[in-house]
């Protein structure tokens, strides 16, 4: 580390409902966070100021630390003087809803999607997305874009040296609507233009007077190039220095910052890139939240972002049973509940976002809500996380098929080559068990082969975001110590069996140099403890036709594996993963990986296996079975 690095770090993210501040210190010779302060965000009436919201978050942290950040009239003082202040201040935000865009293009799935996806890179939620193929007419399109009042318009189509007919009828159509700013009523609504630079006057003077236009680089200069960097900082400059600076309180806040304030997302997203530089390996991150679930991944050099924006655990959990349906959800339930029953909790908990379970029933509703959004944001994720192939070859003379699919990309995400899988937000960080945490992701995003698995422990990855942006390496380090929790290694075999039949033979050697023998059927869930901080060896062979990424039937050898406080999953229920369409194979098949991966409290289980009907059917069915002594419920009661 430096000599001149900052002593003392304080980083604040103000979010839509609170505003938390984190302190670092240099601890020796680590960095290492000391403490975090949290308090409703004021952004909005009766307060209309940022800054009550952030000084109230750092006086929290000044009582915890018993020591004085702010001066009496509630100023930073800095540089750290004895037991007062601080060195160096970050911040993110992503209050009054954040970055919140349109992206027009010419064709949907070419020059819209690299819109769309530069704007998700810059940490926006993009409000819609218009094109001239998408089937909607003009007088649509301008009620549409005059309704949503978007900060910031990323307008994009057609390669470098095309036509600019389209172009200019796409910005008269937005001019038309004339879409007035949330924040502030004085100043023009920008647009930033990444299309054919042939079209960029024409574009300028169709906008002249009434929005003010900001040329970047091409989205799309060929059909087989993506550019999105140019746009994606140009956004990202527009926001913070034009958009947040009409937001009440952001003035003060910018001339407090040592670095540039953040966009909340683009922050958790730039850390994921960091971390898969520092691991060298692929990541994938999730954030899912009360509204909207984020997903991140770096694959093969290529960054993506997704927001799912209707996918959320209260103010959007209604969106989740929509989308998901009833059966998607009651299937990951292990006792009977009926549709109008679900319907009604649901109903309740979007009236009442900030209400957490209060029963072990509700829990598990709850977490089978989750499974169903983080399933269905993963599936949006997957869509857009693609890589344009630059072609050396002329599209000239190329066949009209290899033009389409260059322009379209390649799907990247390749779960076999998945390093570590990190989630975030409230169900997923504060589970009353990390076991439930690590079966939810397991379950959502189903991994195949050896894959780390991790929660963030207080959600203070977009602090360590925009301190990355500065101080990489000191991110990297409290993000290792104290930002991220271990929950251990799943090997999980990708492919179909039968339930019952051999599927996995593993052999690890321990830390003390112990050699355990496992072996694992087909459709079940095996743990082999191994601490957080420890590493093991593991020799795994899947039985044909199931794949650990060798190829089917092939052996791997000397895996090294991390620890956590899960341990080694070995995870053989198949991939993609099905349950039992018969409702007693089914409940049996969850009481047993729940009992597996001791994800909640088995005598309460027991409790919901004796009294719900379809479960009694499961263990009457079972005990007919094997007998009494092998049945479902004698194996719960164990």
């Amino acid at each position: 580390m430096a000599a001149n690095q900052p002593q003392s770090i304080l980083a604040t993210d103000v979010g839509s409902t609170t505003t938390k501040a984190i302190l670092i210190e240099k601890r020796g010779d680590e960095y290492r966070l000391v403490t975090r302060g949290e308090m409703p965000t004021t952004v909005e009436a009766p307060w209309e100021n940022v800054m009550i919201g952030v000084r109230k978050s750092i006086k929290r942290v000044e009582e915890i630390v018993q020591r004085s950040i702010l001066d009496d009239q509630g100023h930073l003082l800095r540089p750290k003087q004895g037991n007062k202040g601080v060195d160096y201040y970050v911040s993110t935000s992503s209050a009054g809803g954040g970055l919140q865009m349109m992206v027009a293009g010419l064709v949907t799935h070419i020059s819209a999607d690299s819109a769309h996806r530069a704007a998700l890179g810059a940490g926006a939620v993009v409000l819609d997305v218009i094109a001239v193929d998408d089937g909607r007419s003009t007088s649509e399109q301008i009620t549409r874009i005059t309704h949503l009042r978007p900060d910031i318009i990323l307008m994009s189509g057609g390669v470098d040296g095309g036509s600019v007919s389209y172009l200019a009828a796409m910005a008269e159509t937005i001019v038309q609507a004339n879409p007035q700013p949330r924040f502030g009523a004085t100043y023009k609504l920008p647009l930033v233009f990444a299309g054919n630079k042939d079209a960029a006057d024409i574009v300028d003077s169709v906008c002249e007077g009434i929005i003010e236009v900001h040329m970047v680089e091409n989205v799309r200069p060929r059909p087989d190039v993506e550019n999105l960097g140019p746009a994606r900082e140009a956004i990202h400059d527009l926001f913070m220095n034009h958009v947040m600076a009409q937001a009440p309180g952001y003035g003060e806040l910018m001339k407090w910052v040592d670095a540039t304030i953040m966009p909340t997302p683009g922050a958790v997203g730039y850390i994921v890139q960091v971390m898969a530089k520092q691991y060298k390996t692929t990541i994938i991150g999730v954030d899912i939240g009360g509204a909207t679930t984020d997903v991140f991944s770096e694959f093969s050099g290529t960054f993506t972002r997704t927001v799912s924006a209707n996918l959320g655990m209260s103010y959007s959990i209604c969106n989740v049973y929509e989308q998901a349906g009833y059966e998607n959800i009651r299937r990951w339930v292990p006792f009977e509940v009926d549709k109008e029953g679900l319907s009604n909790w649901i109903s309740n908990k979007m009236v009442r976002p900030t209400t957490i379970p209060q029963t072990l029933s509700n829990l598990i509703l709850e977490q089978a809500l989750a499974r169903e959004a983080l399933r269905l944001s993963f599936e949006h994720h997957r869509q857009l996380a693609r890589k344009i192939e630059q072609e050396e070859l002329s599209v000239v003379w190329r066949s009209m098929k290899d033009a389409v699919k260059s322009s379209f990309g390649t799907e990247i995400i390749d779960l076999k080559k998945l390093g570590i899988l990190v989630g975030s937000g409230g169900v997923l960080s504060h589970a009353p068990r990390r076991n439930q945490a690590a079966l939810m992701l397991l379950d959502a995003f189903q991994p195949e082969g050896f894959c780390q698995l991790a929660v963030d422990s207080i959600f203070m990855m977009p602090h360590l975001g925009v301190l990355a942006s500065q101080y990489p390496e000191i991110a990297a380090e409290v993000f290792d110590k104290d930002c991220l929790v271990r929950l251990g290694t799943c090997i999980a075999p990708s492919g179909s069996g039968r339930d019952g039949k051999p599927a996995l033979k593993v052999k690890v050697t321990m830390p003390d140099g112990r050699v355990v023998d496992e072996a694992v059927v087909f459709g079940e869930i095996k743990r082999i403890p191994l601490g957080v901080g420890e590493t093991a060896t593991v020799d795994a062979e899947p039985v044909a036709p199931l794949d650990l990424g060798a190829g089917k039937g092939k052996r791997v050898v000397a895996q090294v594996v991390q620890g956590g406080l899960v341990g080694i999953v070995l995870d053989c229920r198949g991939r993609p993963l099905a349950l039992p369409s018969d409702d007693s194979r089914r409940v049996e098949k969850l009481v047993t990986w729940i009992q597996a991966m001791d994800a909640y409290p088995m005598d309460a289980i027991r409790k919901y296996v004796e009294e719900s009907p379809v479960a009694a059917a499961a263990v009457a069915a079972q005990d007919e079975k094997g007998g009494k002594r092998g049945g479902l419920l004698s194996r719960v009661r164990r």
